[in-house]
């Protein structure tokens, strides 16, 4: 039982498939209908409009629509494309059982607890028959698929059969008077529309279900009695044939198979039972812990069954599908029907070879599963079929090459029981023994030759090669060198199913369910797929492309994982070769098709991939590649040149051609679509390329007056921006008056603009500090007694705007040579007369967006614009701008001289250095000082387990600055940002970037360890702890560069590390005054620490003064006798031996301490309290300090960085450890 779809819900007490879509209807103890895809495993739909349980459900076999009938009495016509009821049919006394289309007329079916089957016309919505005469619960009614029959099941024990001919000739018009009125006797008087035709009794107990076979005449049943019959009718009787007794309880429901000779019936014992329908025996039992079956259903067209129970419903088939195949060149061997086949793809001849002779097996899925081929010599081949019979067998077969196409000759095989066989050479193949998880290699006279122990523990082999295995377990395949008993290769995957090599054995594809994975011959990922839809099968063609299908869809998969669909598929198939644009492959019935593809979109994107520009061009040029999925691909992959070729709407070539930097395809875009966004993002693109020219004509076409102001000063065209000032004066633009008198720096001008608007203060001063005294004094009279004062002792100067760097034209830009698309494409569309083009230029707008004659340029623009201001201002307050000689308006410019010459702009800009480091690096140092902060701080968490980063921040800025430097180039342009190499020298090759220069080293971390020791010495413990955790704080953005120097880098830790801990102890001591136990546990604690001599004998002479004021005389001679071992200077033995002389006098202890210093033990950097050895213990990942358990998961006492327990990876701060 191979199980396809489950789902989980309320009890399903009805289930029907769709004829043609891949569609289940369950309907629900609950009274929901579910509509459910068990293709893609998703609900599409529920209705849930009866009230209580629904019993029975069924989909039209033509139209969009199902029937229902419930607990309710209700019979319900729905429509599943508009998701809801049409209408609902009453005239049911009780819980209806079953219900069911007629396949031609418009009929339904129904059974009820009434004792009654109803035929309805769901056309006319009425009942046209109720068939009377069980007298009990009919529990299911149902239409012979081909003739005018009912069958019904009754809980009266019996089966009935109701021939419904009158009834379908009733439906027939009536020919004449005499007839119709005849019929309306009938109908008044009780017509006999059904008459029972057969009874069937045999059951012993309540009978549950009954069924037609499709084709014969044969009805099987299930009841109460916990058995299923079997019987036979013909035209006058019918009769028990046979009894199938197995199940342990009630059985359910019980169906003929639609494809097989089988029955299928479940049973509220929990489980489903195959029978042999010929020769009347049980096949196989799939049982279900929990859940009791009650409803069945078959698919009518393929080999899918389905089954209601207590918590859901499982969609299955009974058998595999696909055939066993294997494929050597042009010869194809397969299995159909017990018999080896033989195709030739060359020729597409099929012919049988020999019967696979199979003993008559009691049980399903026996049918062969792999197949593997040999060619081993010019006059024989070798076959080896495995299948799962007897828990895993093989057959090998060596047939002759002049009995292919001749069926006559027979031969034993020769058998053997293994997991899976496969040919690793010409004479010899593997078979996996489960049990040894040991590979056996054998000759072709199926002699054990050789045993191999296999590396992992593998449920299958496959070939992989000349004398290697490619083993799979349950998440992770390996090859296998069975020879050299070495792994070569190893990959985690989900569970791979199939194992497709590559022509040349380069690649290989493993397909999982739902997964393709594609990797080399060493098994290194190169790509992966998933998919929604089940992977069916797979083959590689000629060009590296891996063709492959699903359920339904055949698709490519590129090297990259691009992939795409190459057409639909209405039944599965199973690919077996791949040849130029031809697919050969069989389908369920083991037939063999070839099916022609269209393969040009994938061999289009290979060549874009693989950089085959010239093939590409070819393929532009003769193909009909278009479409707007191509159009984005081509955009996604960097492409937008080529799109630019596919395209005519002009809205997408507008925004191909700016992506591509195409600026004269974007001008032309643009001018027929004539949209002010168009124009805008036109003069943005044509900034950042520095055409000038394309800027202002972008900016004249939206009247952009304020842009056009800014550019005519950064490119220095004064004598344009004092026309625009005369245009602001026109539009009466006050503001932009101004700001343009401001940009050209006319002080009258301004003075002017100020005095008209009514600003006099303002203009006062403008006047007076610039100088412009008799201006000043008319408008000192004017103004009067509200003369502003001026500041005094303040020097004015002239507020002029910056000279531009580059003057008129368009910015300098790079010569670059025109690529394989830009060159070819434009040439191919104009069809090569490229000459001609080129004389048409010049006219047009060459010379116009040049600005040599500069009045004229700007003059044909502003007129048109004059021209308006004057109709809107009709005061004639503007006499004097008569004089002017304004030229008509400028015409579209297309492109700038250089535009179609050999060489063309807009380079693809570099990646910044600091990328460059950010891609290239595993170190945080280097990507902090790269500026990428969030990388350094996730490879900071995952090395170290650091999630504190308050203390690193400033070394991350310092990193950062540290790394780059600044050079001002001129006023008018921005700072230009340089990166700081490490290591750089003359010699250095300025295409290769090395690492950043980093402002933390190890030996400055060493100076500060020797700083930390002197404080230590010198009694400033508050300042030696500064600075060992200064060092800790940043050893992790120190990078070193050989493997000594990082155990070096460790060591440091370690140390600095006990000094921290010890340190924190001992200022924690001198805090708590009032808790004399507490001082004298830590100070004992603190000599425990791993500090240098001189540091452990002044912690010893401290802890040995505080325990031996506080009594405790007995401790207080251990330290003195441990700092007497360290031959201390005099003044201290001298102390330390007189206390062990008051010692030994009375050995006792004033207070118990929790302190053994027998007993070894560890200090928690939180709590500060012995972990003794055998105790539990959690530690930070970075600076390994240790701790109690119940300080999992807080930031680390000790370093105030890492989690303690986190999982960390540990300290990576050297190149060689990533290399």
């Amino acid at each position: 039982m191979l199980t396809k779809f489950e789902t989980k819900s309320n009890r399903v007490k009805g289930l029907t498939f769709h004829p043609k879509r891949p569609w289940i209807l369950a309907s629900l103890h609950s009274g929901v209908i579910q509509l459910w895809d068990y293709r893609m495993g998703t609900l599409i739909d529920r209705f849930d409009e009866h009230e209580g349980p629904v019993r029975g459900v069924h989909f039209h076999n033509s139209q969009p629509l199902f029937v229902s009938g419930g607990d309710d009495y209700k019979i319900k016509v729905w429509n599943h494309k508009t998701h809801r009821c049409l209408f609902t049919l009453l005239g049911h006394l009780d819980y209806i059982r079953t219900v069911q289309f007629h396949h031609e007329n418009p009929w339904i079916v129904s059974a009820s607890d009434d004792q009654t089957i109803r035929i309805w016309n769901w056309q006319s919505r009425t009942c046209i028959s109720v068939l009377t005469g069980h007298n009990h619960y009919v529990m299911c009614a149902s239409f012979h698929p081909k003739e005018d029959l009912v069958v019904s099941a009754s809980l009266d024990q019996t089966v009935r059969v109701w021939d419904i001919g009158s009834l379908k000739k009733k439906t027939v018009s009536p020919a004449d008077d005499l007839m119709r009125f005849t019929q309306m006797n009938s109908d008044l008087f009780g017509g006999v529309d059904a008459i029972v035709k057969y009874v069937l009794e045999g059951h012993d107990r309540g009978v549950n279900w009954a069924s037609f076979h499709p084709t014969l005449p044969l009805i099987v049943s299930g009841a109460d009695d916990r058995q299923v019959k079997l019987w036979r009718m013909n035209e006058t009787k019918a009769w028990e044939v046979d009894t199938l007794r197995g199940h342990m309880n009630n059985v359910s429901s019980v169906m003929f198979h639609a494809k097989q000779d089988i029955i299928v019936s479940n049973s509220e014992d929990k489980s489903i039972r195959v029978w042999d329908a010929t020769k009347r025996t049980g096949i196989q039992t799939f049982r279900r812990e929990h859940d009791r079956f009650w409803i069945l259903a078959v698919h009518p067209e393929i080999n899918l069954l389905a089954a209601g129970h207590d918590n859901g419903m499982i969609v299955f088939k009974l058998e595999r599908e696909r055939p066993a195949f294997a494929l050597s060149g042009n010869s194809l061997f397969y299995t159909k029907d017990r018999f080896l086949r033989y195709y030739d793809c060359s020729t597409q001849k099929d012919s049988q070879v020999i019967p696979i002779r199979r003993p008559g097996t009691p049980s399903l899925n026996q049918s062969p599963r792999t197949l593997s081929h040999s060619s081993y010599s010019s006059t024989e081949d070798a076959v080896l079929i495995c299948s799962d019979l007897d828990g895993g067998s093989y057959e090998l077969y060596i047939i002759p090459k002049d009995s292919v196409g001749r069926s006559d000759v027979v031969q034993d095989a020769k058998r053997g029981t293994g997991g899976s066989a496969v040919f690793i050479a010409r004479n010899r193949f593997a078979v996996l023994e489960k049990s040894t998880n040991q590979v056996l290699v054998k000759n072709l006279k199926n002699e054990l030759v050789k045993k191999s122990s296999l590396p992992i523990p593998t449920d299958a082999i496959f070939s992989a090669g000349s004398g290697n295995l490619l083993c799979r377990s349950e998440d992770k395949v390996v090859i296998f060198d069975h020879q050299q008993r070495l792994v070569l290769g190893e990959l985690q995957t989900p569970f791979v199913r199939y194992v497709v090599w590559s022509n040349d054995k380069e690649s290989v594809a493993l397909l999982s369910k739902h997964t393709i994975i594609i990797a080399s011959k060493k098994l290194v990922l190169q790509c992966t797929l998933h998919e929604t839809i089940r992977v069916k099968s797979g083959a590689w063609d000629d060009n590296g492309v891996f063709i492959y299908t699903t359920l339904n869809h055949i698709k490519y998969c590129l090297p990259n994982g691009d992939s795409g669909i190459i057409r639909t598929l209405d039944v599965p198939i199973y690919i077996t070769k791949v040849s130029g644009n031809t697919i050969f492959c069989l389908d369920r019935d083991g037939k063999n098709r070839a099916i022609t593809i269209n393969a040009t979109e994938y061999i289009f994107k290979l060549a874009l991939l693989r950089k085959r520009y010239d093939h590409v061009m070819g393929m532009i040029k003769n193909s009909q590649l278009c479409g707007q999925a191509m159009i984005a691909y081509l955009q996604q992959k960097g492409f937008p040149e080529v799109a630019l070729h596919f395209v005519e709407d002009e809205r997408v070539r507008f925004n191909l051609a700016l992506e591509s930097g195409n600026i004269s395809v974007a001008v032309a875009s643009a001018t027929e679509i004539n949209e002010k966004e168009q124009w805008y993002r036109l003069g943005v693109e044509a900034l950042r390329q520095g055409n000038a020219g394309i800027v202002e004509f972008a900016y004249q076409q939206t009247k952009n007056f304020e842009r056009l102001s800014f550019l005519y000063l950064i490119t220095g065209k004064l004598d344009k921006l004092s026309k625009l000032m005369k245009i602001a004066e026109v539009k009466n633009n006050v503001m932009g008056q101004f700001h343009n008198a401001l940009y050209l720096g006319d002080v009258k001008e301004r003075v002017k603009i100020l005095e008209n608007a009514g600003h006099l203060p303002l203009a006062y001063i403008t006047a007076s500090v610039h100088g412009l005294k008799d201006v000043a004094e008319r408008l000192a009279t004017e103004l009067g007694d509200n003369v502003p004062t001026l500041p005094e002792g303040k020097t004015p100067s002239l507020l002029m705007p910056p000279s531009p760097v580059i003057c008129g034209g368009d910015w300098p830009l790079l010569r670059v040579m025109k690529g394989i698309f830009e060159g070819g494409l434009e040439s191919a569309a104009r069809g090569g007369a490229v000459d001609d083009e080129e004389e048409d230029v010049g006219g047009d707008w060459g010379d116009a967006l040049d600005m040599v004659d500069v009045d004229g340029m700007e003059n044909r623009d502003i007129e048109a614009i004059l021209e308006e201001a004057e109709e809107e201002n009709d005061e004639g307050g503007w006499e004097e701008l008569d004089g002017l000689d304004l030229p008509p308006e400028l015409d579209t410019p297309k492109a700038s001289a250089n535009a179609r010459s050999s060489v063309f702009v807009t380079p693809t800009q570099g990646m910044p250095v600091s990328h460059i480091w950010s891609q290239k690096s595993s170190l945080a140092a280097e990507q902090a000082a790269a500026g990428s902060f969030d990388t350094a701080m996730r490879l900071l968490n995952r090395q170290l387990g650091i999630k504190n980063f308050a203390p690193l921040k400033s070394m991350f800025i310092d990193l950062f600055s540290g790394s780059h430097s600044y050079l001002r180039a001129f006023s008018s342009s921005p700072v230009v940002s340089l990166a700081i190499e490490r290591g750089w020298s003359e010699s250095s090759s300025p295409n290769i970037r090395g690492p950043p220069a980093l402002v933390y080293d190890f030996s400055q971390q060493e100076e500060k360890l020797k700083s930390g020791y002197k404080a230590t010495t010198s009694g400033k413990l508050t300042e030696a702890l500064r600075i060992f955790l200064s060092i800790l704080h940043t050893i992790p953005l120190v990078v070193v560069e050989s493997r000594s120097e990082v155990d070096e880098v460790k060591e440091l830790v370690t140390i600095v590390k006990e000094y921290v801990l010890g340190l924190k102890m001992e200022l924690k001591r001198r805090e708590t005054k009032d808790d004399p136990v507490r001082q004298q546990e830590l100070a004992a604690y603190f000599t425990h620490c791993n500090l240098q001599l001189p540091h452990l004998r002044l912690a010893l002479f401290s802890a040995m003064g505080v325990c031996y004021k506080s009594k405790n005389l007995a401790t207080a001679y251990t330290f003195a006798k441990r700092l007497l071992e360290t031959n201390p200077m005099e003044s201290q033995a001298k102390t330390a031996r007189q206390i062990v002389q008051a010692a030994e006098r009375n050995m006792t202890d004033a207070t118990e301490l929790n302190y053994d210093f027998r007993n070894p033990f560890v200090i928690c950097g939180s709590t500060y309290v012995p972990i003794y050895r055998g105790q539990k213990d959690v530690s930070c990942p970075y600076c390994t300090a240790r701790f109690v358990p119940s300080q999992e998961g807080n930031i680390c006492g000790v370093c105030e960085l890492a989690v303690i327990g986190a999982d960390a990876s540990g300290l990576v701060c050297s190149p060689s450890q990533v290399r």
